[in-house]
């Protein structure tokens, strides 16, 4: 009997524990106090906006019976109204925008009011205003748009790379135009590029976000705003548990650019990166796959002047570790023209730092090409690989420019290292090992060395119009 009553007094007290201490903060130190859910949202919700637009667009509806006069007369049609044509529809979309500043400034995304003559800025039902466009950055997809008001509930802006995997995080918007609705979810993943914009590090979250979310918020525990919701990955339309927003450090800086001018200056290197796999980490003698891989440096570039070389590998920019091409090019673009960036790049073995100054993006970047070769015997020398030499012949027959030199790819066994690594039928690889190959004798050679490592290889891709490299374990 003493048992149980111990026992069930031990119950009691962890209850009681429990509810005085409230479960475990999402973010911060573990001593931090929790905010309550409704506390979050009564912060951070009078921030968020719905947002119609209006477009007006040609009706392109066509019916064949029209174009009869018979039945243009006997429906009162007018001669000249054939199939419809020449009358306007106006077409309606729902989003979602966030207020970032008291004087009337809001954030949303460019694909919520790109190409609308009117849009709607709307308070939870309360009051509309009518917005104007200071401008849009497509590549980014964000949008700044401006109200005639003052004295607004602006958010506060969060530190959106202190974010973590597993942070707990509530999505604000106006899914399906039913009204303003909070979710809950978590952080799973960070960096994300699914490909839907030029520059993208996503925010991937389980928090529900669906259609009319878009532009909406994406806040923390401490009710600030640390992205903004964008799109979504589904088969039915509806949220599927697979959400992104783009982080508030991003777009901040595009909406700084937009308020200054209207429009982003983005600097640039005028390289190619290349994702860094297992392979290539190894031909390196890298501990870890870290960095991204120059596989191209473009005439006439900052890269260029800087004496950046292709094959080296860019560690960090500034001191931030550099993971992906993604997160290179994102952080290069957000960075101000004319600045020096220090790059810590690895080198024929060693690490060494290089100072790069910024100059804007160019309209197009341009490409560089090789150089010729000749010759038709085959050869099985890397495993499931067949080469051959570059004869007038074989150049002719599978239409390579004149100016690209190397051994030209024949066949690739799919079961090979060099299939899963990426190397193709028609690919032309143009140096091995470091050491350029125009004839199997300098193919043999340079496979010959470097024996511990993968066979490290730079190949021009036709379909590409430009070189990769790719790195075969042996």
């Amino acid at each position: 009997m003493n048992t149980r009553r111990t026992l069930l007094a031990v119950v009691l007290a962890a209850s009681l524990v429990f509810t005085i201490a409230g479960p475990v903060a999402a973010q911060g130190p573990l001593d931090a106090p929790l905010r309550s859910y409704a506390d979050v949202a009564a912060k951070t919700m009078p921030s968020v906006v719905n947002i119609s637009t209006d477009r007006v667009v040609e009706n392109a509806y066509s019916n064949p019976f029209l174009d009869d006069p018979f039945f243009r007369r006997f429906f009162g049609m007018p001669d000249d109204d054939v199939h419809g044509r020449g009358r306007k529809q106006v077409q309606h979309s729902l989003g979602s925008g966030v207020v970032i500043s008291p004087d009337g400034y809001i954030i949303t995304n460019n694909h919520v009011v790109e190409n609308a003559d009117k849009i709607i800025v709307n308070f939870h039902g309360e009051k509309e205003y009518e917005a104007e466009v200071i401008g849009t950055d497509p590549p980014t997809d964000v949008a700044l748009i401006k109200i005639d008001a003052k004295d607004l509930p602006a958010i506060e802006i969060g530190d959106s790379d202190a974010l973590r995997i597993g942070d707990q995080v509530m999505a604000i918007g106006n899914p399906f135009g039913v009204g303003q609705t909070v979710t809950m979810g978590i952080v799973s993943a960070l960096g994300r590029n699914i490909n839907l914009m030029a520059y993208s590090d996503l925010i991937q979250t389980d928090a529900a976000i669906n259609p009319g979310n878009s532009g909406g918020a994406l806040v923390n525990m401490q009710g600030e705003l640390v992205g903004m919701n964008a799109a979504i990955l589904s088969r039915s339309g509806g949220s599927q548990g697979i959400g992104f927003a783009i982080p508030t450090n991003m777009a901040m800086k595009v909406v700084e650019a937009l308020k200054d001018g209207g429009k982003v200056k983005r600097a640039y290197l005028g390289v190619l990166p290349q994702e860094v796999n297992q392979s290539v980490a190894d031909y390196y003698g890298l501990d870890k796959v870290e960095g991204v891989l120059i596989a191209q440096v473009n005439e006439d570039t900052p890269a260029e002047k800087a004496g950046l070389k292709e094959g080296d590998i860019i560690l960090s920019v500034d001191g931030r570790a550099i993971k992906n091409p993604s997160m290179l090019r994102n952080i290069i673009s957000l960075s101000e023209v004319g600045h020096e960036a220090k790059l810590e790049i690895l080198r024929d073995g060693k690490r060494k730092t290089v100072k790069v100054k910024l100059d804007e993006f160019p309209e197009q970047e341009l490409a560089q090409g090789g150089k010729s070769s000749g010759g038709s015997e085959r050869d099985e020398t890397l495993e499931g690989v067949t080469v051959q030499e570059l004869s007038p012949r074989v150049r002719a027959m599978v239409q390579l420019p004149d100016d690209i030199e190397g051994i030209y790819v024949f066949a690739v066994d799919p079961a090979s290292n060099a299939a899963r690594e990426g190397l193709q039928q028609g690919d032309v690889i143009q140096e091995v090992n470091g050491k350029t190959v125009t004839t199997l004798k300098d193919f043999k050679a340079a496979l010959k060395e470097k024996t511990d490592r993968p066979v490290f290889m730079r190949v021009y891709r036709s379909q590409l119009d430009r070189s990769i490299f790719i790195a075969v374990p042996r």
